[in-house]
């Protein structure tokens, strides 16, 4: 095992034992405490609590953590030990833990053939059995006891450096319609330091929050009247996301891909022969027809429209590939307990897009793909790293294990091809095919996975696609299934937390200010007329006329993160020169330059034809 396998696996067991110690930290100073789960996740771990009337807040946290850090300098030892079933069922019972004996009740009638129907959390009561669940097993350190697989470390005294750090709301096994519990999240490191490390990339975040700094910049509202998870876009955010999605179109466009146009509903049974029905029924919104007995929902997904306008006619091998482009909106269902911003929306608009080609075709379609993704990541300046997402031996996914053998080849050997950094993992394959997923990496060190390029086998065999060969025969097309940018709101909310809301020439809302010193009809003719000229470039310019100070209008333009700033007055008009303000992490260097109007005007049009991150003047 690596030196950093083997400190993974450290820092997992320091966590789990963390979860432990808080969980026993709680029962002491609420005795009545009812237990959930409590696993390990990235950062930290959590544990769902069920204190009944007495609801946590961050006034607690001092105290949870005062009684954990007692327990801590204790040190005392994690033992293991196993019961069976029913004496563990009798445990559960007298300790007063109905969340803990539900699911060993659950593990009791079903076995291991329920148990991959039980969430990662849940699967933590498993110790033991083959065809049967015989025994379980806990962990007791002190006076506290627990369900649990393991692993911990030797003594609660080898945790780490630690923080409780926030309380939130979740549903017994994450069904609403179960009580709901209090989960209380702590973050935990190897050592103090690396803990500080990661409150101070906490804080930079807050600052960065795509909502405060939606709200603050104009760009997007929620209406409770429109509904959760329903954005809408401002006229200064529609900029935002129409300049985008025109860069991913003429990206696509330059390998030969054509826009079409779908409706927003269908009938139900176009996703049940693709199988999106089956995999995705409970997050479709249903539409009734009041004109006839149709049963139709709103678009999960575009693949089986798109796939409907190849099979409208008879297809040569001579015309393939085909390749189809739309930026659309699609409507998921999403829990409303799981929405967050324009990060997990209810409507989302994904630039999509998708190839019918021969297997002969793949390589050249893939590298075109990849090439078109690398472009649009080093334009936005996010570095990108690959996932291979691969199936597992589950029977979520359709489709012979051949096909998907040989299309999980197919993908590596491109990654390999174009030379970019890649990892595997089993698992994150979609339930047709597998993927390239590209994982951005935001200004603080965060990674996102945000564009994909798919390989799907199974769609054109459900929904019968062919294509006639050289031979004369039917065949079936390969169908690639990319997004460049994935869905354009959590891009967003990536890509405004990425730039801090310091968007570059391109792409920001407002790409010149300018700020009149005095209402002298000379000035504001001069600044309406350059305007008028930066508008007839194609800029986004605005003339601030207000009677507000000198200083307090640049302070507003700051405020606003605008690109440049220009104070025109008396000498400015004189000499039809202008003196820009330049956004600090545009700027190049830090001595202002006198240029001409005419001049700066042109330089920052083509600046955002160039979309160039830095400034040029």
């Amino acid at each position: 095992m690596s030196d950093k396998a083997e400190q993974a696996e450290q820092l997992y067991a320091m966590r789990h034992s963390l979860a432990h110690i808080m969980a026993a930290a709680i029962q002491q100073l609420w005795p009545a405490a009812r237990f959930g789960v409590g696993p390990v996740v990235d950062n930290g771990f959590y544990y769902d609590v069920d204190l009944g009337e007495t609801k946590l807040s961050e006034d607690d946290f001092a105290k949870i953590e005062t009684a954990m850090r007692a327990i801590i300098d204790r040190n005392e030892t994690f033992e293991r030990f196993e019961q069976p079933m029913d004496e563990a069922i009798a445990w559960a019972d007298k300790a007063q833990q109905p969340y803990k004996q539900e699911l060993l009740n659950d593990l009791k009638r079903s076995g291991t053939t329920e148990i991959s129907k039980l969430s990662p959390e849940e699967m933590g009561t498993i110790a033991s059995g083959n065809t049967q669940v015989e025994n379980v097993s806990f962990y007791k350190n002190g006076d506290f006891v627990d369900l649990c697989r393991g692993p911990h470390v030797a003594s609660t005294g080898k945790v780490g450096a630690f923080k409780i750090n926030r309380v939130s709301g979740a549903y017994w096994r994450g069904n609403e319609k179960n009580a709901q519990l209090q989960r209380v999240h702590g973050v935990a490191f190897m050592s103090a330091e690396e803990l500080q490390d990661y409150l101070d990339i906490v804080e930079e975040a807050k600052k960065r929050d795509h909502r405060k700094l939606g709200q603050e910049l104009d760009l997007f509202v929620f209406s409770d009247m429109v509904g959760s998870g329903l954005p809408m876009f401002t006229p200064r955010g529609t900029i935002l996301r129409e300049e985008l999605t025109h860069f991913s179109n003429r990206l696509r466009e330059r390998y030969g891909f054509e826009k079409v146009y779908i409706p927003h509903i269908t009938k139900k049974e176009l996703y049940e022969a693709s199988g999106h029905w089956d995999k995705f029924g409970d997050e479709l919104f249903l539409v009734k027809s009041q004109e006839t007995k149709d049963e139709f929902v709103l678009k999960p997904m575009n693949c089986p429209h798109h796939s409907r306008i190849y099979a409208s006619k008879q297809r040569s091998y001579r015309e393939l590939p085909i390749r189809y482009l739309e930026t659309t909106t699609i409507y998921r269902d999403e829990k409303t307990g799981e929405l967050a911003g324009l990060s997990r929306v209810r409507a989302a608009t994904q630039d999509d897009s998708h190839v019918f080609c021969r297997q002969d075709q793949l390589e050249g379609e893939i590298n075109h793909l990849l090439e078109a993704a690398h472009e649009l990541y080093l334009t936005v300046g996010m570095a990108l790293r690959v996932r291979l997402s691969y199936r597992d031996d589950s029977e979520a996914y359709l489709g012979a294990p051949q096909l998907w053998q040989s299309a999980q080849e197919q993908l590596k050997n491109a990654v390999i091809t174009n030379k970019l950094e890649y990892f595997e993992e089993t698992g994150e394959a979609a339930f047709y095919g597998p993927k390239i997923d590209f994982m951005a990496t935001d200004a603080i060190g965060r990674e996102h996975q945000l564009a994909t390029v798919q390989l799907d086998f199974v769609q054109p065999e459900r929904l019968g696609l062919e294509y006639i060969a050289e031979d004369g025969s039917a065949q079936r097309p390969v169908m690639i299934h990319c997004a460049l940018m994935g869905s354009v709101e959590r891009f967003l909310s990536v890509y405004i937390e990425h730039t801090a809301g310091k968007f570059p020439v391109w792409l920001a809302p407002e790409q010149v200010r300018l700020i009149i010193v005095n209402q002298e009809e000379s000035t504001m003719a001069f600044a309406n007329k350059l305007a008028d000229e930066g508008r007839d470039l194609g800029l986004r310019i605005t003339v601030d006329g207000s009677n507000e100070s000198v200083g307090k209008k640049i302070r507003a333009a700051e405020m606003a993160k605008v690109p440049y700033s220009v104070v025109i007055g008396e000498k400015e008009v004189a000499n039809e020169e202008v003196i820009p303000r330049i956004r600090k992490d545009m700027a190049v260097m830090d001595i202002p330059m006198t240029v001409g109007a005419g001049q700066f005007l042109k330089t920052v049009a083509n600046e955002a034809k160039s979309r160039v991150l830095k400034s040029s003047l």
